[in-house]
C-alpha cells in the first residue's frame, strides 16, 4: 500500500521512471490506435483523433484541438493525466472503447509528468498492439488431425460434420441427381446441361457415375473459361485505362487467355503465381512467362498522369504512386489476402505491416510500367531471335570501335567537319519556340515493325520531272500531342530513295539507309541525305520501324525539302502520294508535306548542311586503308546475315504487361536509363514531396520464418526484385498464400468462404468458421495428400482441389432445410440461419457472365470459338480523345458478340447494362467477392433487353424447325431451358400462352422464369 501511494506522488524515493522502459511501451499499446500518425510541422495537424499526435515529445507538448498533452513537471495541468484518471464509476474518458489504464500506469505517468516528461528527441513511436500478439491467418501451417465423424471418411465432411455435432445441428440429404448435374455444370464449366447431357447422367447406373461426370467436366476446354473468370475478377482485368480518358488496351487480351490455359492445363499453383510477377525472369522465352505478365499490369492506368505529365513534375510522382500502389494491392491481396495499401500513410493500423514494409513492396515494381511488350509464341523462335539480336549488338560495336580508329588516324580534317556539321544542326542561340508544325501522317498501325501483314508506310514526292538531285532534306514534325513534342512521328527506321519509276520497282537509287538500327529522335533538326547531282523525278521516305504513339504507332514528316544544284527547292508544291494518309486539314494532310512551312526554321542552310555531309563522307573514304575496308565489308555482310536471318522469323505478338518501358514524351519509364529500378522511400503521410529513409525490396514483415527484405545482387536486373517476391509468396513457409487460394475455390463452389473476407486476412476481415478444414485444405493443397482413392488432393492442383471439393456430401447436399426428428437435435434454422456452418446447399443466382452464356446456349447462338482478341458489344465515338463507348449503339445480331461472356471486351468507365444489372464485377475495383441482388431491374432488362429478344427468337426459329407439335416444342423448350420437363399445370398454360403471344414471346417467358438463373 505505502509503495502504491508513493507512486501515485510521486514519492522522490522511488526509482527513477525510464521512459523507453516504463512509458513508451504504454502510449504504443493504449494510444497510438488513434494517435499514431506523425504530423510534420505546426501548421500540419496530423491525421489523427482530436488532432492530437502522440509519436513524438515535439507532437505532445504542441497538442492538439483541446490543448498541450504534456505540461512537463506538472501533472495536474496535462491532459495526457485528465484524460485517462478513473472517475468515481472506475470510467476514464480515454482510451476510448476500451479497458482503463491500470493503476500503476496512471501512476508512471504522473512520476514521469512530474519529473519532466524526459522524451529524448531521437524516439518515434509506432504502434506496437499487436506486437507478439497472435493472429490465426499468420501462424505456421501444419496439417491437423482428422476430427473423427459418424459414416465418412471423406475428410471434408468430417470437419463438417463434426462441427454440426457440436452445434447438434442435423445435416440435409444429398440433392436429386438431376438437382446435382446441373449444380456441377454451372460451378465447373458455366452452362447448362442439355437434355441429352442430364438423361445420360440419370441413366448411368455406374456408382461412379457422379465421379466419372466430375472429371468429364474438369477436362472441358469450358472449365477453364469459367474459372478465369472468378480470378478475372480478383485481379481488376480490364482492356481500358480507366481514369478520364478511358483509352482501350488493344493488347491485353493474351493475359485473358494465359489465365484460361493456366486453368485448363491444371498449371501448379506456385508456377501460376510465379509467372504472373516474374515469368520473364523464372521462365525466359516461354509464352506464358510473358503474357502472365498481365497481371501486374491489369488495374487501371492514368494516361493523362503518365503521358501527358513527365515524371519529374509533383502530379507526374503521384500518378506513379499510385501505379506502384495498384501493382502491390494486387500482389498481396491476391496471393496472400493482406491489406497492405493501408500502410501507405503510416503504420497499418490493425495488422503488423509497417509503412517500411509497404515501401519495399512498392520497390518490387519500381522499374516496372505498364506497356506493350513483343513476344514469340514458340522458345526456340524466342532463342533464335535472342541470338539474332545479341549478334547485331556485338556487329555495331565492332563497327564503332572501327568508325573510332578511322577517324583518330584521320587528324584534324574529320573532327572540324564533324564540329561544322553540329554547328549548322542546331537552331540559332534565343530562337524562340515555335507553335506546333504538322504536315503528312500515315495511318495508325498496331505494330512498330513492318511485315508481311504490316507492309512498310512509306510517302513520296513527284517533282513533275526528272530533275538533278543534290541533296534531299526531311523535317521533324513538332506536335504537343500526348507530350510526344518535337519529333512527333519521325521514323526509328527508314531509308530515302530516287528512282524514275514512281512504283519504285526499277532504277533505285538509295540516297541514304537507316534501316539496320535504330536512329535517335532528332526533335526538329533536320536530317539531310546526299544524292550527289543523280537525275531523278520521284523521291520516296519508307519507315520500316515507326514512332511510338501512345499504344500504337505512326510515321509523320513536317516537310520534305528536295534541293537541284544550284539550291532551289524543287519539291515546293509538288504531288504527294503515300502509302496511306490521315487527311485532317489543316493539321494533317498530304499537301503539307511540300508546303514550306515547318519547325526549326532559322537553322542551318540545308543545302550547306547536305554538302559537308557528302564532304565528310568522302574524306571518310579516302582515309579508310583496304584492310579497313575488308572489315567494313566483313561487318556489311555479317549485318546482312543477321538481317536476313530475322526477317525469316515469325512475326512477334503484342501483350500489355508489366515492364520496363522504353517510351517518348512525358511517359519515358525507366528504360531510358537501362531499366534502373527508381529510387523509393518511406513517404510521410504519403506524400510524394515528403520523402524519408530509402528502402529497400521486401515483403512483410509479420511472417517470422521468412525474410521481410529481399538481397539482391546490385549487379541483378529488375525483374530479379520481382523474381524474389514470387519466391516469397510461394514458400511453404508463407501460410498466407495457401490458405488464400483455397479459401477462394471453396468460396466460388459454396457462396462463401471459410474466411467470409476473402481478399482481408487480417484483423478487419473476418475469421474462419472451420479453422480446421481451411489449415488441412491448405496444407494439402501445398504437399497433396493421400486420404483414399476419392478424396486424394494432388499437390498445388486446382482441378484436384475442385474434385476433392464437389465429391464431398457436404456439396451435395440438398438446399432444402433438414428435417430432423432425431432426440437432442435443434432447428437448424434458429441456430444457424444463414448457414454459416453448411447443413445444406446454398441456392444461388447465376453470376452475370453465366447468365447470358445460358441464354446464348439455349437459344443455339453461342459461338465456343476459344481464345484470341476480345468482342465489343459496344460502338466508340470520339476514339481521338476520349472514347465513348456506346452499348446502346450495338447490334444484337451479330455473330461476332455470341461468344462467351469471358471474351466480352471490358470496359472500366462505361459499365455494360446487361452484365451490370446483374452484377458483374466492377474491373477498376479488386473484387474478391460479388454482389447477389435482386430488383425489379433484372426482371425488365432479362425480358426487354436487345440480345434476350434475338435469342428467343433464335431458340423459337431452333424448336420451330423440329416439326412437331406446338405443345411437344414447348416440352423441349421447357427442358433445354430449365433442365426438366414442365409439369401438367405448366405445360397447359404456356401452351396457351403460345396460342395468344407466339412461341418467341414464350420462349422470352422461360428465360424470365426463376428456375433459368437460379442454381439449386
Amino acid at each position: 500500500m505505502f509503495s502504491l501511494l508513493a507512486s501515485l506522488v510521486g514519492n522522490a524515493a522511488e526509482p527513477a521512471i525510464s521512459f523507453d522502459r516504463d512509458i513508451a511501451p504504454i502510449l504504443e499499446r493504449r494510444c497510438l490506435e488513434c494517435h499514431g500518425a506523425a504530423s510534420t510541422t505546426a501548421n500540419d495537424p496530423p491525421e489523427t483523433k482530436g488532432g492530437l499526435s502522440l509519436v513524438t515529445r515535439a507532437a505532445a507538448l504542441r497538442g492538439g484541438e483541446s490543448g498541450p498533452a504534456l505540461v512537463p513537471g506538472k501533472p495536474e495541468e496535462s491532459l495526457l493525466l485528465e484524460y485517462v484518471l478513473l472517475d468515481k464509476e472506475g470510467r476514464a474518458l480515454m482510451p476510448k472503447k476500451r479497458a482503463p489504464l491500470k493503476t500503476e500506469e496512471v501512476a508512471a505517468l504522473r512520476q514521469w509528468i512530474a519529473a519532466g516528461a524526459a522524451w529524448p528527441a531521437e524516439i518515434v513511436l509506432r504502434d506496437r498492439r499487436f506486437e507478439g500478439a497472435k493472429w490465426w491467418s499468420l501462424e505456421p501451417l501444419a496439417k491437423p488431425t482428422l476430427p473423427p465423424a459418424a459414416g465418412t471418411t471423406h475428410p471434408i465432411d468430417a470437419f463438417i460434420r463434426a462441427k454440426l455435432a457440436a452445434l447438434k445441428i442435423a445435416p440435409s440429404p444429398e440433392a436429386d441427381r438431376r438437382t446435382l448435374v446441373r449444380r456441377l455444370y454451372f460451378d465447373l464449366v458455366g452452362l447448362p446441361p442439355t437434355p441429352a447431357e442430364i438423361e445420360t447422367f440419370l441413366a448411368d447406373r455406374d456408382p461412379t457415375a457422379y465421379e466419372k461426370l466430375v472429371d468429364r467436366l474438369l477436362a472441358s476446354s469450358h472449365y477453364g473459361e469459367r474459372w478465369a473468370r472468378h480470378w478475372l475478377d480478383v485481379v481488376h482485368f480490364g482492356e481500358t485505362h480507366g481514369y478520364d480518358k478511358d483509352k482501350p488496351r488493344p493488347h491485353a487480351w493474351p493475359y485473358r487467355d494465359y489465365v484460361i490455359r493456366a486453368f485448363n492445363e491444371d498449371k501448379p499453383y506456385g508456377r501460376f503465381v510465379a509467372e504472373q510477377l516474374a515469368g520473364d525472369v523464372l521462365y525466359p522465352d516461354t509464352r506464358d512467362g510473358l503474357e502472365a505478365l498481365g497481371f501486374i499490369s491489369a488495374g487501371p492506368w492514368d494516361f493523362i498522369g503518365h503521358a501527358e505529365v513527365p515524371e519529374s513534375k509533383i502530379d507526374g510522382k503521384v500518378a506513379r504512386h499510385i501505379d506502384r500502389d495498384d501493382m502491390s494491392t494486387n500482389a498481396m491481396q491476391t496471393f496472400v489476402a493482406l491489406t497492405v495499401q493501408c500502410a501507405q500513410c503510416h503504420d497499418h493500423k490493425f495488422d503488423p505491416i509497417t509503412q517500411e514494409d509497404y515501401y519495399s513492396l512498392q520497390a518490387v515494381f519500381a522499374a516496372v510500367d505498364r506497356t506493350d511488350k513483343k513476344y514469340d509464341l514458340d522458345p526456340a523462335v524466342a532463342r533464335r531471335r535472342t541470338e539474332l539480336l545479341a549478334e547485331q549488338t556485338r556487329i555495331a560495336a565492332e563497327r564503332t570501335k572501327l568508325d573510332e580508329a578511322i577517324v583518330a588516324g584521320a587528324g584534324k580534317e574529320l573532327a572540324k567537319l564533324d564540329t561544322e556539321i553540329v554547328k549548322l544542326q542546331k537552331p540559332p542561340v534565343g530562337q524562340p519556340q515555335k507553335a506546333d508544325a504538322y504536315g503528312y501522317h500515315s495511318a495508325i498501325a498496331p505494330r512498330q515493325e513492318a511485315s508481311a501483314e504490316h507492309p512498310a508506310k512509306w510517302v513520296q514526292v513527284d517533282l513533275g520531272k526528272r530533275v538533278p538531285i543534290g541533296s534531299i532534306v526531311l523535317h521533324p514534325c513538332r506536335d504537343s500531342f500526348a507530350g510526344i513534342g518535337d519529333g512527333f512521328g519521325f521514323p526509328v527506321r527508314y531509308r530515302v530513295e530516287i528512282s524514275d519509276d514512281a512504283a519504285f520497282r526499277s532504277g533505285v537509287v538509295v540516297a541514304a539507309d537507316y534501316t539496320n538500327r535504330d536512329v535517335p529522335r532528332p526533335g526538329v533538326q533536320a536530317q539531310a541525305a546526299a544524292a550527289s547531282g543523280q537525275p531523278a523525278r520521284y523521291v520516296r521516305v519508307t519507315a520500316v520501324k515507326l514512332a511510338p504513339r501512345q499504344n500504337d504507332f505512326n510515321f509523320a514528316l513536317a516537310e520534305l525539302e528536295v534541293f537541284d544544284q544550284q539550291g532551289l527547292n524543287v519539291a515546293a508544291g509538288k504531288t504527294v502520294t503515300a502509302l496511306d494518309s490521315i487527311e485532317a486539314p489543316a493539321r494533317w494532310r498530304r499537301a503539307n508535306l511540300v508546303d514550306g512551312y515547318y519547325p526549326g526554321l532559322g537553322a542551318g542552310d540545308p543545302v550547306e548542311l547536305a554538302a559537308l555531309t557528302k564532304r565528310r563522307s568522302e574524306v571518310f573514304d579516302r582515309v579508310t586503308t583496304a584492310e579497313q575496308k575488308r572489315l567494313f565489308a566483313a561487318l556489311d555482310e555479317r549485318r546482312a546475315g543477321a538481317t536476313h536471318e530475322l526477317a525469316k522469323l515469325p512475326t512477334q505478338h503484342t501483350c500489355y504487361v508489366g515492364a520496363v518501358h522504353t517510351g517518348t514524351g512525358n511517359f519515358v519509364g525507366t528504360g531510358a536509363g537501362g531499366g534502373k529500378p527508381r529510387p523509393i522511400f518511406v513517404l510521410a503521410r504519403g506524400n510524394v514531396s515528403n520523402p524519408g529513409k530509402e528502402v529497400r525490396p521486401g515483403a512483410v514483415s509479420s511472417i517470422g520464418a521468412l525474410p521481410a527484405r529481399f538481397e539482391i545482387p546490385a549487379s541483378a536486373g529488375e525483374g530479379e526484385r520481382r523474381a524474389a517476391l514470387a519466391r516469397w509468396i510461394v514458400d511453404s513457409k508463407n501460410p498466407l498464400t495457401w490458405r488464400t487460394i483455397v479459401n477462394r475455390v471453396w468460396q466460388y463452389h459454396f457462396g462463401r468462404g471459410l474466411v467470409d473476407s476473402p481478399n482481408d486476412f487480417g484483423r478487419n476481415g473476418r475469421e474462419p468458421t472451420h479453422p480446421e478444414l481451411l489449415d488441412w485444405l491448405a496444407a494439402s493443397f501445398r504437399d497433396g495428400s493421400t486420404s483414399g482413392e476419392k478424396a486424394s488432393l494432388a499437390a498445388q492442383s486446382l482441378k484436384s482441389l475442385h474434385r476433392l471439393i464437389v465429391t464431398s456430401a457436404t456439396y451435395r447436399q440438398a438446399s432444402t432445410a433438414a428435417q430432423s426428428t432425431a432426440q437432442g437435435m435443434v432447428d437448424a434454422e434458429e441456430v444457424d440461419i444463414d448457414n454459416r456452418y453448411l447443413w445444406r446447399a446454398n441456392r444461388r443466382r447465376v453470376d452475370a457472365e453465366a447468365l447470358r452464356d445460358s441464354l446464348l446456349a439455349v437459344s443455339g447462338l453461342l459461338d465456343r470459338t476459344m481464345y484470341g482478341p476480345s468482342f465489343k458489344d459496344f460502338v466508340v465515338e470520339k476514339p481521338e480523345h476520349s472514347p465513348h463507348y456506346e452499348y446502346r449503339l450495338h447490334d444484337p445480331t451479330d455473330p461476332k458478340s455470341h461468344r462467351r461472356s469471358i471474351y466480352r471486351f471490358i470496359v472500366r468507365s462505361q459499365p455494360q447494362p446487361f452484365m451490370t444489372t446483374f452484377d458483374c464485377a466492377d474491373p477498376s475495383m479488386q473484387v474478391d467477392k460479388r454482389n447477389e441482388s435482386l430488383s425489379p431491374l433484372q426482371a425488365l432488362t432479362l425480358l426487354n433487353n436487345g440480345l434476350t429478344v434475338v435469342g428467343a427468337e433464335r431458340f423459337a426459329a431452333k424448336l420451330t424447325a423440329s416439326e412437331t407439335e406446338l405443345s411437344a416444342r414447348i416440352e423441349q423448350g421447357f427442358y433445354e431451358a430449365l433442365g426438366r420437363k414442365p409439369s401438367d399445370e405448366e405445360q397447359a398454360a404456356l401452351v396457351a400462352y403460345a396460342g395468344r403471344h407466339g412461341l418467341a414471346a414464350t420462349c422470352r417467358v422461360l428465360f424470365n422464369l426463376n428456375e433459368f438463373f437460379f442454381i439449386d
